[in-house]
């Protein structure tokens, strides 16, 4: 099934960093009639995100932050556990989560291991997350991480046990998508 797709108008509601668009649109199902349809669009641009992990040690490297929208949206005190993840600019993926997590958690890696595209809320962010595995030891820390000051980045690392860090998805305690995603990936191929 195709629908046919035509924009009608498109009207920029914010241009900050990212931007906010509303659009209307003819949509059309075969053998059905054409409908008239509004909708918000939020461009963020993509990115990409990253579940460290450690065989021997049987742990992974996650970091909390602060998340306004998470403290708006009911969570007390605003900070949130999750993989270190980043914004896409005009690098590859795969460098820019190699990058991201030197930035984020001091630790350098060569490589990453790409496991899934998703997009993370379709009925109204164009975000696409490319989501990646690599192992990390205590010899490829280089720094002590936690972001860019010039992005206002206050992010600490949490080095947990898999165990820990499953246990805290059926919880509660980690509630965001792209980490538990990472987890229960890491738990089916069983990397840990």
């Amino acid at each position: 099934m195709n629908p046919k797709i035509n924009i009608l108008s498109e009207e920029t509601l914010s241009d900050q960093k990212y931007n906010l668009r509303k659009f209307t649109f003819e949509y059309q199902e075969e053998k059905q009639e054409k409908q008239v349809q509004t909708r918000e669009v939020f461009h963020r641009g993509n990115g990409t995100a990253i579940l460290l992990y450690n065989k021997s040690t049987k742990t992974v490297l996650l970091t909390r932050q602060f998340r306004l929208p998470t403290y708006l949206n009911g969570n007390p005190t605003g900070m949130l556990i999750e993989a270190c993840a980043g914004t896409l600019d005009e690098e590859s993926p795969k460098d820019c989560i190699i990058r991201e997590t030197r930035e984020e958690t001091g630790y350098h890696i060569q490589d990453a291991e790409k496991v899934f595209e998703v997009y993370v809320s379709p009925g109204a962010v164009t975000e696409l997350m490319y989501l990646y595995v690599a192992e990390y030891s205590p010899e490829m820390k280089l720094s002590q991480g936690g972001g860019l000051e010039e992005e206002n980045e206050n992010i600490e690392n949490v080095e947990l046990l898999f165990s820990k860090a499953l246990e805290m998805v059926k919880n509660g305690e980690i509630r965001d998508a792209k980490t538990i995603l990472l987890l229960q990936y890491a738990q089916l191929q069983k990397l840990i």
